[in-house]
């Protein structure tokens, strides 16, 4: 699938005009609509949400200066190109401080108009990333496959699968498993990665305010309403808009977000017109819907329309062998944005990490590294800079020994020593104690294991 062409209201009264314009612009893959005069400009401008509007200066029931600010008003985003057969240094002025993008005489050039309006696409979709991006630094260095589990390894798979697709795509998956990561990656890489990516957390959110964030509002649409806003979902055209945790979303507003995927036509608040959006959706959450659906918290017909695309993502502990390389990657991300650089993990660390049972999965191990980059001063990383603590009520993971069969001797001793200063929280007085040796032999022993793991 790619993205739908650019869209061009042209506003003239002279049908000869009009007809050649249209005829240009659309050999040249726009999508091209039409008005005649300042009324029916409004009302089509409202209607199909062009990208660019291309307008005659005088029109018959009023001229470029009275319209502009109109147009400007029902969309901010939308770039405005005046044409006049009498142009001026004055006129060109006006137009520019009304909210023109262009000013141009006729009789038009037509290369030079084409030229023009992919310009203003061009600018117009830079605005909109650079928008969208200021949250989403953090978030783009991360892929949401690292590890080499075969659960990490199918949702990769799974996801390469569904770039692209024309349907709402669905996360599953705990808090902090890394549900805004992936839904970063499918529209990084999928056709629209050119465009905005846009998210809100739908969590704990009024219904009032989930609402005007993400339909927007009329100017005087409710107490408050100084100004015009437009919705996400229009920051979003052409791109992707993020819902996480949906679940929450209030039951009065369900109704009007699966009007917008049935038919991709929405209402600001306090308007009456619809408007056209363009928008792939991709929603998250870490409530399964289906058990909400069955309570009457959520509406089934807007749960079947989101979950034709699902993905799970596999909670941290159930994939335990990628959280070690997970942990060393964060650890380079966390000293690329300054922290200390050059930290590595030592064995213990790596047995305590793995070990640990990770309610807060993805989200919960970076903070765990970042704390002990901040708290400790050794370039070895040890269980205690770790400071890591059982959740209540959870119990330990699935003990090691399972597949333990067929070592050697000296891996089976290795293996214990580390669990056991491990358990003891990187106590090595306490661990040689339990162990019955020497704490000097104790220290040997670690140096040894960590010289031999370089």
């Amino acid at each position: 699938m790619t993205s739908a062409p650019a869209r061009v209201l042209l506003i003239d009264d002279d049908v000869g005009i009009r007809f050649g314009v249209r005829d240009y612009l659309e050999a040249r893959g726009f999508v091209v609509d039409e008005a005649d005069d300042c009324h029916s400009a409004e009302r089509v401008f409202r209607s199909h949400t062009p990208d660019l509007a291309v307008l005659d200066f005088a029109l018959p029931d009023g001229d470029a200066l009275t319209l502009l600010p109109a147009l400007k008003a029902i969309d901010s985003s939308a770039a405005l190109v005046v044409l006049t057969g009498h142009g001026s240094i004055d006129l060109a002025v006006r137009a520019m401080l009304a909210g023109a993008e262009q000013f141009l005489t006729k009789p038009i050039d037509m290369p030079a108009l084409d030229v023009i309006l992919r310009r203003l696409l061009e600018q117009q979709r830079n605005r909109k990333v650079r928008l969208a991006e200021r949250c989403l630094n953090d978030r783009r260095g991360t892929s949401p496959f690292i590890g080499t589990s075969q659960a990490i390894r199918a949702l990769e798979q799974q996801a390469s699968r569904v770039l692209g697709a024309a349907s709402p795509i669905l996360i599953h998956g705990e808090t902090g498993s890394g549900k805004g990561v992936l839904a970063n990656w499918l529209h990084a890489n999928g056709p629209r990665g050119d465009e905005s990516f846009v998210d809100l957390n739908c969590a704990g959110l009024t219904r009032e305010f989930l609402e005007t964030e993400l339909f927007g509002h009329a100017k005087g649409a409710f107490t408050g309403a100084a100004s015009v806003k437009s919705g996400l979902f229009e920051v979003a055209h052409r791109g992707t808009l993020f819902l996480d945790e949906i679940a929450d979303m209030p039951a009065d507003v369900q109704p009007r977000l699966l009007k917008v995927l049935e038919d991709k036509r929405f209402r600001r608040l306090g308007e009456t017109a619809e408007r056209s959006v363009d928008v792939n959706l991709i929603a998250a959450s870490a409530q399964p819907l289906a058990s909400l659906v069955a309570t009457g918290r959520f509406r089934s017909d807007l749960y079947f329309r989101l979950d034709s695309l699902p993905l799970e993502l596999p909670a941290l502990r159930d994939r335990r062998e990628d959280i070690v390389p997970l942990a060393r990657h964060l650890l380079t991300r966390l000293a690329a944005e300054g922290r200390r650089a050059g930290v590595i993990l030592s064995d213990e660390a790596c047995l305590a990490l793995e070990r640990h049972h990770w309610p807060g999965n993805v989200r919960e191990l970076r903070n765990c590294l970042e704390r002990a980059l901040l708290l400790g001063d050794g370039a070895v990383l040890s269980p205690c800079d770790l400071r890591l603590t059982p959740a209540p009520g959870h119990r330990p993971g699935p003990s090691a020994d399972a597949d333990e069969h067929g070592l050697t001797l000296a891996e089976l001793e290795r293996r214990h020593v580390l669990r056991t200063v491990a358990a003891e929280g990187g106590q090595v007085e306490a661990a040689a104690n339990r162990l019955g040796i020497p704490r000097s032999t104790l220290y040997q022993k670690l140096k040894q294991y960590r010289a031999n793991s370089r």
